[in-house]
């Protein structure tokens, strides 16, 4: 064998390698010593026993912990640091007692020090920049990327939670990658108005989920959710929002960024790098509610800013927000449809980008930069996407011209990006 198991039960791996005859030396709740090297996407640090590279939840760079094989996968596994012999100076106590392995899935880094959480999301992006975008490490430290904290404080920030709902009418949120509920008495990046619903204490016979707002306006709802259908429980039906110097109208069970100061944040965002001249034709595709095209109508004067959006919540939302303005178009169709029916056509100027988080994909892109744009935003929640379409713009000769990262959902893995490509010079 090629690893030692000590008296405590816990696999001491050699330096030998995996065995000769290929069989799987690690199996699944093994406990085994390990010592921690990088980040990874998705919240997890990668590690190697005999030979086998495991992404090890709740550990830090540098650590040497014991870690419980949880999932294995044709060349790699999955595990949890259930003991910490050699900590990090990064490693904090989590401030919520369900942030642990086996219990609630939904923050990935309370174990690390708050600063250091927007060092590690900024250590996945430039691994994601050069793996995936093809981008030189000298490009990468041209961007200076770096993910800034908003305010507020890593807790008490979230604005939006769904709960999930067992088999006997308990809410609470979900295990990482499972379905499996975790009952817990309080959410801590709850907005203060959330933990104080009696969400966690009411049993919920008739739903699946429970989705609560406490919006930047002061209303709180609560929805009661069943195979998809929502009925409203306590509360408006629509809610109010504060962002780029205007009131917005939502349904309470609409989309609507979760980190209060985040509409804001990105607002200003695009609008520095953008810097939207009057006259100027702009889209917002993946428009939403309309955020974007709000902000841009207020800087290009009587140019036709056009907004695309698929969701009908949104498209009702959009057309309802942005009603005083004339100028702006709503177009209700998915916006890979609307670039090749030509339902958006160009010359257009300006152009922001906010797809899903599975990215806009090579179509979207070439469709937009064959519209001749000056410049185009491209506000991204998956750093992976973000960096596979990166290498379609490059790759049609655009370039990554500037980027910011904002933590817009501290204590998980998550990071938001908003990029600006400039077309060859």
């Amino acid at each position: 064998m090629t690893a030692a198991t000590g008296g405590s039960g816990v696999t001491r791996p050699s330096a030998a390698g995996p065995e000769a005859d290929g069989r799987r030396v690690l199996e699944e709740a093994e406990r085994v010593e390990l010592t921690v090297d990088a980040v990874a996407p998705g919240g997890h640090c990668v590690a190697r026993v005999d030979g086998q590279v495991v992404f090890v939840r709740h550990a830090l760079p540098g650590e040497r912990v014991v870690a419980e094989i949880t999932e294995l996968h044709r060349g790699f596994a999955r595990a949890d640091a259930v003991e910490v012999l050699d900590a990090s100076p990064d490693r904090v106590v989590p401030p919520c007692p369900y942030a642990k392995p086996g219990a609630c899935g939904g923050c990935d880094l309370q174990h690390v020090a708050p600063a250091a959480q927007l060092t590690w999301k900024a250590t996945v992006v430039r691994e994601q920049l050069t793996r995936l975008a093809g981008l030189t490490d000298a490009e990468v430290d041209a961007l200076g990327v770096a993910v800034e904290a908003l305010p507020g404080g890593p807790l008490g920030w979230r604005s939006r939670v769904r709960y999930a709902v067992d088999a006997a009418g308990r809410a609470g949120l979900l295990k990482h990658r499972s379905h499996e509920v975790v009952p817990i008495d309080r959410c801590r990046i709850a907005h203060p108005a959330i933990q104080e619903l009696p969400v966690l204490g009411t049993p919920w016979p008739d739903a699946d989920a429970v989705e609560t707002v406490a919006s930047t306006g002061g209303d709180v709802s609560v929805t009661a959710v069943d195979k998809g259908v929502a009925s409203l429980f306590s509360g408006p039906e629509t809610v109010g929002e504060r962002a780029a110097g205007r009131d917005w109208t939502l349904p309470a069970s609409g989309f609507w960024q979760v980190h209060p100061a985040a509409a804001d944040t990105l607002v200003g965002a695009v609008l520095e790098l953008l810097d939207p001249k009057p006259g100027e034709r702009a889209w917002d595709l993946y428009g939403g509610a309309g955020l974007f095209a709000a902000a841009l109508a207020g800087r290009v004067g009587d140019a036709r800013v056009t907004l695309v959006e698929s969701a009908a919540d949104g498209v009702a939302a959009a057309r309802e927000n942005l009603a005083d303005l004339p100028r702006v178009e709503v177009v209700a169709a998915r916006v890979e449809t609307a670039l090749a029916r030509r339902r958006v056509t160009g010359p257009v100027e300006l152009v922001v980008l906010d797809p899903p988080r599975s990215g806009a994909g090579a179509r979207v892109v070439h469709d937009v930069l064959a519209a001749g744009p000056r410049a185009v935003a491209y506000v991204a929640c998956d750093p992976a996407a973000f960096a596979r379409d990166v290498r379609t713009f490059t790759g049609a000769g655009w370039r990554l011209a500037a980027l910011r990262g904002y933590d817009l959902f501290p204590m998980t893995q998550h990071v938001e990006l908003v990029g600006l490509f400039l077309p060859p010079a």
